[in-house]
């Protein structure tokens, strides 16, 4: 594409909506009780709609098409502010997508985003649930840097994951859009449903919004965990800024929280230099540490302003 900034591009107002509330009334063939609440709140976000008024065929294979326009709508992707010669269209990227396709706009806010899909991708068939966890993280990364835990998942099903996909599918668990289930696979070669989406789609939203990142994209800052084993009972966990050119940047841990559902809430504050403080000129990376339980699973999440 050649990003000549003649002519602002607005047109993407009819593809993403805002997450606002929508239909009130909810698809009666959700049956399964983890998918009931993701799939009525994408709907009353507008994020969703079934195949008719009352069914969302929630075991159905989700199509390339339908994942698109899901994953523009719930994750508010847009092209807003590039400016073109011309209005770009799917056939200046793809090959098997006509410019007036319902889905078409929505293939193009996503590729314009940097979401990784096929030149010849075929709208109408069917996506592998590695290949939508590598579109969403993606997409997820377009807003912002979000603190991570340094650590290799164990899948059962490792092999059969794509090499190059691999670190989207680890991303994917250890932000806890997908949850293992006891056999600790992915199952990743498996077409995914669209309830399954829904979850997933859901699951990185309200991510999003714990880290406030959709009303503030650019305000995420890069801290990392790494746990290290104490014992069989304490893992220590060690938090990082990165490396800061001065030593006047700080982070503390605020608070730790215990969920019901097994995650150690860790609550942490970061500090910069203020403004005309004299502070020594060297490379230093601020970390804090903490200890948590083994049976916790650690989580960071950054501090609300006073």
């Amino acid at each position: 594409m050649k990003k000549q900034r003649i002519v602002t591009l607005m047109a993407t107002a009819a593809i993403v909506s805002s997450l606002t509330a929508g239909s009130a009334f909810a698809f009666e063939d959700v049956d399964q009780a983890d998918q009931k609440q993701p799939i009525q709140a994408l709907q009353d976000r507008g994020v969703v709609s079934g195949m008719d008024s009352l069914h969302f065929m929630p075991r159905e294979k989700i199509t390339y098409a339908q994942s698109m326009v899901m994953l523009v709508k719930g994750l508010q992707l847009n092209i807003d502010s590039l400016q073109f010669f011309k209005k770009p269209e799917a056939s200046d990227y793809f090959t098997r997508i006509s410019n007036d396709a319902w889905y078409a706009q929505a293939f193009v806010i996503a590729q314009l985003n940097g979401l990784p899909i096929p030149k010849d991708v075929d709208p109408n068939g069917t996506i592998t649930r590695e290949q939508f966890a590598d579109l969403l993280i993606h997409a997820l990364n377009t807003k912002g840097t979000f603190p991570i835990v340094k650590m290799l998942v164990l899948l059962a099903d490792k092999d059969e994951i794509d090499p190059n996909l691999n670190g989207s599918v680890q991303a994917l668990i250890l932000h806890q859009i997908e949850k293992l289930g006891e056999d600790r696979k992915i199952y990743p070669k498996r077409e995914l449903t669209r309830g399954e989406a829904a979850v997933w789609v859901y699951n990185t939203i309200r991510f999003l919004e714990s880290h406030n990142a959709l009303a503030n994209p650019d305000s995420q800052e890069n801290v990392t965990m790494t746990v290290e084993r104490v014992n069989d009972d304490v893992n220590k966990i060690i938090l990082s800024r990165g490396q800061k050119p001065t030593t006047g940047y700080g982070i503390d841990v605020q608070s730790i929280r215990f969920e019901t559902d097994g995650t150690a809430v860790i609550s942490y504050r970061t500090s910069d230099p203020a403004p005309g403080s004299i502070n020594g000129q060297m490379i230093t990376e601020p970390k804090a540490e903490t200890y948590v339980s083994s049976k916790y699973k650690p989580v960071l999440e950054q501090a609300k302003d006073k």
